[in-house]
Parts: C-alpha cells; structure tokens; sequence
C-alpha cells in the first residue's frame, strides 16, 4: 500500500482542523460562576474573622470551632455553601492571592501590633511583606 502526496496533506488538513477545534473548546472556563458569587471585598473580611476565629484553637484547644465559623458566616449573611463556592471559583480563576492579601490587611489594621509583629518576623526570616493588588 503506497502513501500519496495528496494522502498525505488531506490527512493533515483533517488533523490540522481537528486541532484547531480542539483549541477554540478548551478556551472555556473550567468552572461556572456561581449563583451567588460573594463579592471580593466581602470575602476578604469573611477570610480576616475566619483567621482570629481559627487563633482561637490555640486558646481553645478542647473546644469544636464549628460553631464559630458558622457564626462567622452567620454575621457576613452568607450561606455555607455560597461560600465554598465562592472560595473554589476564586481559587480556580487564581484571584485567592489577592483576596488573602486584602484579608491580611483587614487583619494588622485591626491590630497595629500585628502588623508590628508580622513584619518584624518577616524581617528575621529574610521574607518581603506580600503585596497588595
């Protein structure tokens, strides 16, 4: 059996076109917006109450802190669900850094002696403070 010339481009017209296809359908998102998407701001601050209710495991070492993230949720007016959606799609479209940076700033402007603390151990560490977009 003897392979052609014009076999041969046809051949890869076709794979070329299928290729091509290919192409323009993996340009999608990997993940749907969801129906209640928090905004970013208010996942930051949600973030920033959810990290001191978390410092409380330390002080609390017997208790369950489920109950203070639902409170957490509870005082934002956001549903459980809403909110690991929110967190997978931003984290999906890598949007999480800029969330977590602005909850790191809610937090030290909540406590000036964290900021104090927090750069001062980055400091020792031979780290730079994260910047905020």
């Amino acid at each position: 059996m003897e392979i052609n010339h014009q076999q041969i481009i046809k051949l890869m017209k076709k794979l070329l076109f299928i290729f091509v296809l290919l192409g323009l359908f993996s340009c999608g998102d990997y993940i749907d917006k969801p129906k209640n998407l928090i905004d970013k701001d208010k996942m930051a601050e949600i973030i920033a109450d959810l990290a001191i209710n978390d410092q409380a495991i330390f002080i609390y070492p017997d208790k369950n802190m489920e109950a203070g993230t639902r409170a957490v949720l509870k005082s934002h007016k956001v549903k459980p669900d809403d909110f690991v959606g929110s967190f997978k799609y931003y984290v999906i479209k890598e949007e999480m850094d800029g969330i977590t940076n602005d909850a790191q700033e809610i937090l030290l402007k909540k406590d000036p002696k964290a900021d104090k603390y927090v750069k001062e151990r980055l400091k020792q560490n031979g780290v730079a403070m994260p910047v905020v977009r």
